[in-house]
């Protein structure tokens, strides 16, 4: 089983242009998407947050349930959800207003223990950064990586939200030697400082870099680096791209039964040219449709 621990929440997708365009509730969340995506894909997953007992927290976890996501680790709290605004620029690229205060998501508590079969287990995004809650997830995150689990990591930088990037910057380097895979976009990886070469210096096994509709780069340990091209596609919007990255990551590797820093290592050209080629499919095909609307097995071909 994976394990995807962070935070759900409702985007409201903007229909038209404009300010006042009208807004389309949908549900969200980097950690959200990517366990919905892994779902989609066949991947037994399960779900770790706190989710409100709202009409939209419920939505969620019927959205999880839908795609065959375990929702057994998933707290219920009075609390509203937490609430996303989008808006979507001319290429498709989304940017986000956030309406945090007091929403359920935050006041998330690390479970007494993941489930016997759990093998890897996923962080990122806004669970990371909005305390108390980030606290318990870095928690979750290190005893996870202490009992020998793979670990991945995607930042997914909203910098709106970061009251002190320096200090951010700092925690994010001292979660590296807790972290198997390392995934974050070039715009976040711009934001954070550093190159590849530092980051696997600290803990990781492998980095994966997205270029957008440029493709993926995967640099690993032992100096190598691999990059396939993006697949073409008429962009929609870029919602849960990077999440769909994420997950078919995840699946790719729990395929071929690579969910460990050694195996990582072990991948070779072949292997790392085929998993990110799939990821960027994947990709595509999110970007093809409104929203965060990750592929399933069957739209995708073989791994």
């Amino acid at each position: 089983m994976i394990v995807v621990a962070g935070e759900a929440l409702i985007d409201l997708v903007p229909q038209g242009t404009g300010a006042l365009a009208a807004l389309q509730p949908a549900l969200g969340g980097g950690p959200y998407n990517t366990a919905v995506a892994l779902g989609r894909l066949g991947s037994p997953t399960a779900f770790c947050s706190r989710v409100s007992a709202d009409a939209f927290g419920t939505a969620l976890l019927d959205g999880l349930r839908q795609a065959g996501v375990d929702v057994s680790l998933v707290e219920r709290g009075p609390e509203p959800t937490t609430l996303a605004a989008a808006t979507i620029g001319p290429q498709g690229s989304a940017s986000y207003s956030f309406y945090v205060e007091g929403t359920a998501d935050r006041l998330f508590t690390a479970p007494a223990g993941l489930p016997a079969t759990t093998r890897a287990v996923s962080f990122g995004t806004l669970s990371l950064v909005l305390e108390p809650g980030a606290s318990a997830y870095e928690e979750l995150m290190r005893e996870a990586a202490g009992q020998g689990l793979f670990t991945a990591l995607d930042p997914n930088i909203r910098a709106g939200l970061i009251a002190d990037p320096d200090a951010y910057r700092a925690r994010f380097k001292s979660w590296l030697p807790s972290v198997t895979l390392l995934k974050l976009s070039e715009e976040d990886a711009l934001w954070l400082g550093g190159t590849p070469h530092e980051w696997l210096s600290a803990g990781p096994s492998a980095v994966v870099i997205t270029h957008g509709g440029d493709g993926l780069s995967a640099f690993t340990r032992d100096g190598t680096v691999y990059a396939v091209p993006g697949e073409k596609v008429a962009v929609v919007d870029t919602i849960g791209a990077g999440d769909t990255v994420n997950a078919a990551l995840l699946h790719g590797l729990a395929a071929r039964d690579a969910l460990s820093a050694e195996a990582l290592l072990g991948l070779g050209a072949d292997g790392w040219t085929s998993l990110l080629r799939f990821a960027a499919r994947a990709a595509a095909i999110t970007c093809s449709r409104a929203g965060a609307e990750p592929p399933y097995a069957a739209e995708l071909g073989d791994l």
